[in-house]
């Protein structure tokens, strides 16, 4: 409809239907609590993924979201909005029809849209036989997706023309635990009491990225950096998840890194909830501060005497600690060691995928426009070559980490699932190499000349004003030639 918002978010749905449903995947109810779980998620109101209006949704409804979530080993796409068995055909355009607008942009690639389709409009009228006339956004759409654009025509038609939220501060701050493993995790960095040498010969002050475990306080990945990227981030979070596997949500704050589009588009991917803290809020995440507090008074209290320490060195030292100390010790909190607590308790978590799929999560989806004149796109300052077969798509969905431009790749706009590589433009290679000829995607490269019949439209518009019994409503000049008997 005009003026409809359009979702530029083929996710969104699923997004908003996984942020409802995943906290009871992190907490699963007790047997006999669901539809009372499910009840108070019908009374709340929720936000349009388009439009931003609030709607609700109902028992049934939230209930078959659970058990489709429940049981998938991606919930995400369980909850992804299905497409048409149809999707991409044009059921309001008969086989013929579809063969007329052909027929018909092959002689006038110069027309506009709109002149095509007054004209099918007019041949529909002709002949009953092509059926009922479709809508101008049916026409347009399929014009578009086949690739069947208006050309520029020459009017002198020379060789060479015709080859070219607010904060919640009345809220009482209470303890919390998550009841299985892995149901949450908790992400932060911390900045560093002691420098490090680097192998520049300069003074450096890491900054530690520790994943931990809400219900055992098990560390699920400990490694220290030299800067807080999203770069950074995603290297550290995808050993935690090879190690321990994939949880249900992830509690982190609002730095830039957490906020990375390539970070929170990897945790979509594979399912996990992303759960940021309020603003100026540590308290929420009062377990990650908990232990830096023993991180700082056991291991960095040892390490005062250590000369010349290395960013490797206080790695290898501080998994050293963290497996044979901070796991085995018992945890003031829990009565217990975080080793045993994760042994012993019901674990929520997933599988972890393979390395080329966790590579491929942490990336950003971004639109961008093909040049026709060569064929390439811009994507960081650089531009990539689209293959010759992609030749007719006017937009591109591309996906790739800001860090690292050796793998793009173009997807498809559904499902996002690879469609081809994307390259650096080889300005060198191109010079050399020789062309290949292109088969045509729609239309013969050579434009044809205009056809001598008159257009049905016109044909049409004679006849209706030849019905009117109207003289001609200019005058001759004298010296016009009498019209032959």
């Amino acid at each position: 409809m005009p003026g409809e918002k359009r979702d530029s978010d083929p996710d969104g749905w699923a997004r908003l239907r996984f942020a409802i449903i995943g906290p009871l995947l992190a907490d699963p109810p007790p047997p006999g609590d669901l539809g009372a779980r499910l009840k108070e998620l019908a009374a709340k109101d929720w936000r349009h993924p388009v439009t931003g209006l609030p709607l609700r949704f109902g028992f049934g409804t939230l209930e078959r979201w659970y058990y489709l979530a429940r049981d998938a080993q991606d919930p995400v796409a369980a909850l992804r909005r299905r497409r048409r068995r149809d999707a991409g055909q044009q059921r309001g355009l008969t086989p013929r029809l579809i063969e007329v607008v052909r027929a018909q942009y092959r002689e006038h690639p110069g027309w506009t849209v709109q002149l095509h389709y007054d004209n099918l409009a007019a041949l529909v009228a002709e002949d009953e036989g092509l059926g009922p006339l479709p809508s101008y956004a049916t026409v347009r759409r399929f014009m578009k997706r086949a690739g069947l654009h208006r050309r520029r025509v020459n009017p002198r038609r020379t060789p060479g023309a015709e080859q070219a939220a607010r904060r919640l501060e009345a809220c009482e701050v209470r303890s919390y635990e998550a009841e299985h493993v892995l149901a949450l995790c908790h992400l932060d960095f911390h900045h560093g009491s002691r420098a490090v040498l680097t192998r520049a010969g300069t003074w450096a002050t890491p900054l530690l990225l520790a994943v931990i475990d809400d219900h055992s306080r098990l560390i699920c990945h400990l490694q220290w950096y030299l800067d807080e990227s999203a770069e950074t981030l995603v290297h550290g979070f995808t050993q935690g998840l090879q190690k321990r596997g994939l949880p249900r949500a992830l509690m982190t704050d609002n730095g830039a890194a957490m906020q990375a589009e390539e970070f929170t588009a990897g945790l979509h991917a594979l399912g996990i909830l992303h759960e940021p803290t309020l603003p100026y809020s540590p308290y929420q995440n009062a377990k990650q501060e908990t232990f830096w507090g023993t991180l700082e008074g056991r291991l960095m209290a040892m390490l005062e005497g250590v000369e010349e320490l290395t960013l490797e060195r206080l790695n290898t030292i501080t998994q050293a600690w963290v497996e044979q100390d901070y796991h085995r010790s018992v945890h003031s909190e829990i009565a217990t060691t975080p080793l045993k607590r994760y042994l012993d308790a019901s674990n929520v978590g997933r599988p972890c995928p393979d390395s080329a799929t966790l590579r491929r999560a942490f990336r950003c989806r971004v639109q961008r426009r093909q040049r026709r004149s060569d064929g390439t796109l811009s994507l960081e300052g650089k531009r990539f070559e689209v293959p010759a077969r992609f030749r007719h798509f006017e937009t591109l969905h591309v996906a790739y980490a800001r860090w690292d431009l050796s793998i793009v790749e173009m997807v498809d706009p559904h499902s996002g699932a690879p469609l081809c590589p994307l390259y650096p433009l080889n300005k060198a290679a191109n010079a050399s190499g020789e062309r290949r000829r292109l088969a045509p995607v729609s239309a013969p490269e050579p434009i044809p000349a205009p056809g001598t019949a008159l257009p049905p439209l016109l044909r049409k518009l004679l006849a209706e004003y030849a019905a009117t019994g109207l003289p001609p409503a200019y005058l001759p000049k004298h010296d016009d030639p009498e019209p032959s008997a």
